[in-house]
């Protein structure tokens, strides 16, 4: 249970909010590369409570900056994309990615306005079909975040996105709680490979919890047969980034970027990639198209439903939402423990809750929460230490940090996982699994 004071720092994402202060020092995921092609169409886009527009150039230049015109606060989600440069429809100002203004057609040919009127831009970068932005305070921004997903070959990873109506916390939250997904996923009519995970084995983990450099390694403990125990270890790394362990007939590793948009919707992006090898194109297509009807962790071609160009994300928003229960219905409440069509959908209906931000401080946590109180201890000491010292996260200045794996193994009854499985868990692209997931 948080104090309510505590639970509206961590939540709280603004302009000079403490959170948000901490997130402007990391890089944020915020688009596919193929939102914004060339001399096309700006993307609305919300970010930390700012509002955006994204657009790249003829020359493939991309860039992020205000929504406002600063001449009379036209949208510039309604500029014209040309010559290099964002024009607004309204009186023809025209800016370049880096927030220059280029030309004034109604002002002199001579105004001294043109030199120093710009339009907020941050800095953007390309890697491997993800757009980022920096929004912090440094002129010269940190290196990209060292995220393995983000640096496997395109054909190695399958990335989705979609908003999702809940503050950035309550999401991931809900990734780094291993207790839930044998329960919350699990079926009631004894089919499916859903209750075959080895997660229903044991239905009451034990959690350990180990502190790293970029975030915690949040590990879970099942007894199995044999005197074994089977350890799943999810990863929470800083700000706002989860990770999965693989497990499968066709392993892959997954997680997610929870990326605060305000304080009441996240931008979710979800990553599934192989580290060694192509990805099954059986796998990527169920991610693309659902299974029979059903989501899969990814949220499907089928899942959205397109907002008018003015709102923030608008290709992103899904026709599951709190409004309408996710889906949910009766009849695949009789063959599926949460009846909804889908595993994104049961975890979006439960981190979103009652409602977009909850008090935490109503909350009755359980052992089996140890790694979400953890997972809250680090972000307040981060965020306590940034605003009281100017102290930063060693993961702000080192993007290798990020180098990391989740993993799930078999040990022997209290085996040491750490010691067993210190070497899967340290990233390397192109190093396959190690081990039989």
């Amino acid at each position: 249970m948080l104090k309510h004071e505590d639970n509206e720092l961590l939540v709280r994402v603004g302009p000079k909010t403490a959170m948000g202060e901490l997130m402007r020092l990391y890089w944020l995921p915020f688009l596919l590369s193929s939102d914004v092609p060339p001399d096309g169409e700006p993307y609305r886009v919300r970010l930390l409570g700012e509002d955006l527009v994204a657009f790249r150039d003829r020359e493939g230049r991309v860039g992020l900056v205000d929504q406002a015109c600063p001449h009379r606060g036209a949208p510039l989600v309604f500029a014209r994309n040309e010559e290099g440069g964002l024009r607004c429809v309204y009186h023809g100002w025209k800016f370049s990615v880096d927030g220059r203004c280029q030309e004034m057609p109604a002002e002199p040919a001579n105004s001294p306005m043109l030199d120093r009127v710009r339009v907020k831009a941050y800095p953007v970068r390309e890697r491997n079909g993800v757009l980022w932005a920096y929004m912090g305070p440094d002129e010269a921004p940190p290196e990209l975040p060292s995220m393995e997903w983000n640096m496997v070959p395109p054909e190695n990873v399958h990335v989705s996105m979609r908003i999702q109506d809940c503050n950035w916390l309550q999401a991931l939250e809900g990734e780094i709680d291993s207790a839930h997904a044998a329960i919350l996923h699990g079926r009631v009519d004894a089919g499916g490979s859903i209750d075959q995970w080895k997660q229903a084995a044991d239905l009451a983990p034990r959690f350990e919890v180990v502190q790293h450099d970029a975030g915690l390694h949040v590990a879970s403990r099942r007894k199995l047969d044999g005197d074994k125990n089977y350890i799943r270890v999810n990863q929470f790394l800083m700000p706002f980034w989860t990770l999965v362990p693989p497990f499968s007939q066709y392993p892959e590793l997954s997680g997610h970027a929870w990326v605060p948009m305000d304080d009441e919707h996240t931008l979710c992006i979800m990553f599934s990639y192989h580290p060694a090898q192509p990805f099954y194109e059986k796998t990527r297509q169920l991610f693309v198209d659902g299974h029979n009807g059903r989501e899969t962790g990814h949220a499907s071609a089928n899942s959205f439903e397109p907002r008018p160009v003015t709102f923030p994300y608008h290709t992103y928003w899904s026709k599951f939402n709190r409004e309408n229960a996710y889906g949910y219905s009766p009849e695949l409440s009789r063959r599926y423990n949460a009846g909804m069509p889908g595993l994104w959908l049961q975890d979006a209906a439960c981190q979103s809750g009652v409602s977009a931000i909850y008090d935490r401080s109503k909350e009755n946590l359980g052992v089996s929460d140890s790694g979400v109180a953890r997972t809250r201890r680090v972000l307040l000491e981060a965020v306590k230490r940034l605003a009281a010292e100017g102290t930063r996260p060693a993961s702000v200045e080192d993007p290798s940090k990020f180098l990391v794996r989740a993993i799930s193994i078999t040990v022997a009854e209290g085996g040491d996982w750490m010691a067993a499985g210190g070497e899967f868990m340290r990233a390397e692209p192109g190093k396959d699994f190690g081990y039989a997931p």
